[in-house]
């Protein structure tokens, strides 16, 4: 009995030691699981963002191509209308499929912006359908569209975790259209 008790400090050594051995892997394997979800999730996160934000531009620059007419100055190339509507539609079925993925992944401010900016870009399909009639500041429906965009991509940085400053870009496209509108207006006409 007594050679028990005298080799009962090293057994509850052992034990304690094993048990903290087992609770120190567990956790470690608990927080490596979570680093790579997390990793996993932020990866599709940055896809869902990414195919969103090309199948807005793919639908904005065929709108743009289908109202190049109604906007003096465009460096846009028309498009031929009926090639153009089918182009857009095919454009809005893409942004639609892919903007289920950004409902799925996206936090709440970056699809919020997406909407803004999906709705800035609706503003100029309907021109391009013949919905409406062109506004008298089409310039200031595309600038919408502009810093409806940069809002997405702030927003989408902010999710992502995207450090480096501003990337916005509306100011400098605002002052290329005036600067090209005021070009088209000075040309003299033939």
């Amino acid at each position: 009995m007594s050679d028990l008790l005298t080799q009962l400090p090293a057994l509850l050594g052992v034990l304690v030691g094993t048990l903290g051995t087992i609770l120190a892997t567990s956790l470690a394997d608990r927080a490596r699981w979570r680093r790579s979800q997390s990793v996993r999730w932020d990866e599709r996160r940055l896809d869902a963002y990414v195919d969103y934000a090309h199948a807005l531009k793919e639908s904005h620059a065929v709108a743009l191509r289908l109202t190049a007419e109604h906007r003096p100055g465009s460096r846009s190339h028309p498009i031929d209308r009926e090639e153009g509507l089918v182009r857009l539609a095919e454009a809005d079925a893409r942004r639609t499929i892919v903007w289920e993925n950004l409902l799925l992944l996206g936090d709440e401010p970056t699809v919020v912006a997406a909407a803004n900016w999906r709705d800035a870009i609706w503003q100029v399909e309907r021109l391009a359908r013949g919905i409406v009639e062109p506004p008298s500041d089409v310039a200031g429906m595309l600038t919408r569209v502009d810093e409806a965009r940069d809002g997405y991509y702030r927003a989408a940085r902010h999710s992502l975790g995207v450090r480096g400053g501003s990337v916005e870009q509306s100011a400098t496209l605002r002052k290329a259209l005036v600067d090209r509108t005021t070009a088209a207006s000075e040309v003299p006409a033939a």
